[in-house]
């Protein structure tokens, strides 16, 4: 009588076993996938927060031009004394093409500069997208390769940056500008840039 007993007790070993690694990569799933749902990508944390902004010079969009005259690429000096708003965007980014006219509206601020980073795009589609949407950016820098994006920490387009009168990146935005975070989130955070230090 045993003898079954001790067969039964096998299988069900057997089967327990054999179920055990699909228990395993259930269960780790199960973590990672509330570990993703519970962040805000919006708040990934930023190292660059409280350091100069990257010297990294960029070339114009070649053939943009505001008013007849071209629209200047990038050059680091121009973050000291004026807040800017620094957006990395490219033409093939969905969500760059819903946030270009919350931009335009930043961009009618007379407080501020607007600067565009065109991430590894072709001038012909970037020059497209802002004659489609209009083109809030004073300053806009070609970042071809993506070795600028690396020296500012994007993590994917869209990317806004708040920098300070000194030059300092005060606040991230990862994602795009949306109407509920222009109002409740970036414009607090502008308005703050603009109080210090003047």
């Amino acid at each position: 009588m045993s003898t079954p007993t001790t067969s039964n007790e096998r299988l069900r070993s057997s089967r327990w076993l054999m179920a055990l690694p699909l228990v395993i990569f259930a269960a780790l799933a199960t973590i990672f996938w509330f570990g993703l749902g519970d962040g805000d990508p919006s708040r990934l944390p930023s190292a660059l927060i409280g350091h100069p902004a990257p010297q990294t010079p960029l070339p114009p969009l070649a053939g943009l031009a505001s008013n007849g005259a071209p629209v200047p690429g990038l050059d680091p000096t121009v973050f000291k004394g004026k807040v800017s708003v620094v957006n990395v965007w490219a033409s093939w980014c969905v969500p760059c093409h819903d946030e270009a006219p919350l931009l335009t509206e930043l961009g009618r601020d007379k407080q501020l500069q607007v600067v565009g980073i065109n991430y590894k795009d072709s001038a012909d589609n970037a020059r497209r997208f802002l004659g489609r949407y209009g083109n809030p950016f004073g300053i806009v820098g070609v970042d071809a390769n993506g070795r600028a994006a690396i020296e500012w920490g994007v993590y994917g387009v869209p990317e806004t940056f708040i920098v300070g009168r000194e030059g300092t990146i005060l606040y991230k935005l990862v994602g795009p500008i949306t109407p509920d975070n222009i109002n409740t989130t970036l414009r607090a955070e502008i308005d703050k840039a603009l109080k210090a230090g003047s």
